[in-house]
């Protein structure tokens, strides 16, 4: 196939400004945007570009309302590219700007305060049990004889295959205390769930986390800002290629045209644009939506649809709140600990004081060891349920499970005060700060995960093109796919996204014949 198929300059639009978008779009204007081999526009939904990169400011500190991380510097292109542009430091305080926080004070509800050996072997339980699910090598036989035996009897989700190996650690070791045990469980169990976006563990499936992969050595957050990698994709596009609030309410394709383009794009605003090419980048869950809802016409196959239906998409959520010392001092002194939360897991009585939304919040956390702002995590539909309340019903939530966990609280200064072994703390929430990804049309959620019922086969017929080629000879490549759900090993990332990007403008690059262009050094 060459360009002699198609007598006019291709034209290609992308759309969804986020990673996978500008990624792609930065390829493949390197590769024939910059030569006048293409005719390349982004098209974006929203008022801003980043996608699910939101970075911004709170009471003087860089946060991210969305992707936060670099998981694994060691070949990661993220990193390298934030390296490069020098994001990785600044002067301004942000978000875990010293690494993973340590010495975490792990409460339980009535105020109590497990046994550390406890804490520590549930936590190197859990840890095993993670590191068989993800095929890592363990070093004690033990922990793997125990692994082995919980994935044994045809258990399909991560959630049965954790709680059967808990079930059977209890059989090894002389133990008392079981509800303290299951709450120390559910702790790290709350944690994974935001790792992956699933509501209930037991949708994620077993077999498909070992095909996940990571990238080695640590991880790391930028200093300057996610969004300062976004902005230097999107600065080596042409002025006017990015068009924002363009929200595609209808993409028309495998069709002839007077102009011999088989794509047409059609916006909210009334307006429309005809293309050889159109690379889908939006997030799995307005897929599913536009699946649904007859975005797409005519439908995409049953290949695709299936696809988009099986895989899983979850809600994850950020809280951040402000702590503000109280009247009687002049700092808050020491800071906010890094605290973990055990929840008992039962049925929520009539006068319990824990809202059920915290209930699966594993941790508060300064977001650096000396801030008085403080992060949490949600998932799921505590995260949905986040999005609903209003500032005041977060702070009372918040300050009610304080202080069934041994704070003193003042429920009408929002105050607290606590001696323990961290010392004498007292302070006040003063203001808060939450994404909202669940609710976002734009969005739908935060990111995907291989569901029980799917594969990794499901994400790559999600990054299959269409039409097949077996179907059209003489115009292939009218849509192609990206973002983070079309990466079979890489998926949940921004990394997942940026590779998805370059794969598809590489076929693009392939189809033309187009040579690529070295990187600019900056």
């Amino acid at each position: 196939m060459g360009s002699e198929m198609v007598v006019e300059k291709p034209k290609v639009v992308v759309v969804g400004a986020g990673m996978a978008g500008l990624t792609a779009a930065n390829h493949l204007h390197r590769a024939a945007g910059s030569a006048g081999l293409l005719h390349l526009t982004v098209v974006e939904g929203g008022a801003r570009i980043g996608g699910r990169i939101r970075s911004t400011e709170f009471e003087g500190e860089r946060v991210e309302l969305g992707a936060t991380w670099i998981h694994g510097i060691g070949g990661s292109p993220i990193y390298d590219i934030a390296k490069r542009i020098g994001s990785l430091c600044s002067d301004q305080p942000s978000e875990r700007m010293d690494g993973f926080p340590e010495n975490a004070v792990t409460l339980a509800e009535g105020g109590r305060a497990p046994n550390v050996s406890t804490i520590d072997r549930i936590a190197s339980l859990y840890r095993n049990l993670m590191d068989f699910a993800k095929g890592r090598p363990l070093l004690d036989a033990d922990a793997e004889a125990l692994a082995k035996e919980a994935a044994r009897g045809g258990t399909r989700g991560i959630g049965a295959f954790l709680r059967r190996g808990l079930s059977l650690h209890r059989g090894t070791v002389a133990v008392g205390g079981d509800e303290m045990l299951d709450a120390l469980f559910a702790m790290h169990e709350c944690t994974e769930r935001t790792y992956t976006s699933a509501d209930d563990l037991g949708e994620l499936d077993l077999a498909a986390e070992r095909e996940y992969r990571e990238f080695p050595d640590e991880e790391i957050t930028i200093a300057k800002g996610y969004r300062t990698v976004i902005d230097h994709l999107a600065s080596q596009l042409p002025p006017g290629c990015i068009q924002l609030q363009k929200q595609v309410v209808c993409i028309e394709w495998s069709r002839s045209s007077r102009h011999g383009m088989p794509v047409t794009v059609y916006f909210g605003d009334g307006s429309s644009m005809d293309a050889h090419h159109v690379i889908v980048t939006v997030s799995l869950g307005v897929l599913k939506e536009a699946v649904q809802g007859g975005m797409f016409r005519p439908p995409l196959p049953p290949f695709k649809e299936s696809a988009v239906s099986k895989l899983g998409f979850g809600v994850v959520n950020k809280l951040f709140l402000r702590v503000e010392p109280s009247a009687c001092l002049d700092s808050l002194k020491p800071a906010f600990p890094f605290l973990q939360m055990a929840f008992m897991q039962g049925l929520q009585t009539e006068d319990e004081e824990v809202p059920w939304w915290m209930k699966k919040t594993a941790s508060l956390c300064p977001i650096h060891k000396t801030s008085r702002n403080v992060l949490a995590w949600f998932a799921g539909k505590e995260a949905m349920e986040l999005e609903s309340l209003s500032d005041e019903e977060v702070i009372n939530g918040v300050c009610k499970t304080l202080s069934k966990l041994g704070f003193e609280v003042n429920s009408n200064a929002k105050s607290f005060e606590i001696k323990s072994e961290f010392g004498h703390l007292s302070g006040k929430m003063a203001k808060v700060l939450k994404s909202g990804w669940g609710s976002d049309p734009l969005f739908r959620g935060s990111y995907s995960f291989v569901k029980v019922g799917s594969s990794g086969a499901e994400m790559d017929a999600m990054a299959e093109p269409l039409p097949r080629p077996e179907e059209s000879d003489e115009r292939p490549l009218q849509l192609l796919f990206a973002g983070e759900a079309t990466h079979r090993t890489h998926y949940s990332t921004t990394h997942g996204a940026y590779f998805s990007g370059l794969r598809e403008a590489d076929r693009l690059i392939k189809h033309y014949g187009w040579g690529l262009h070295p990187p600019p050094s900056s």
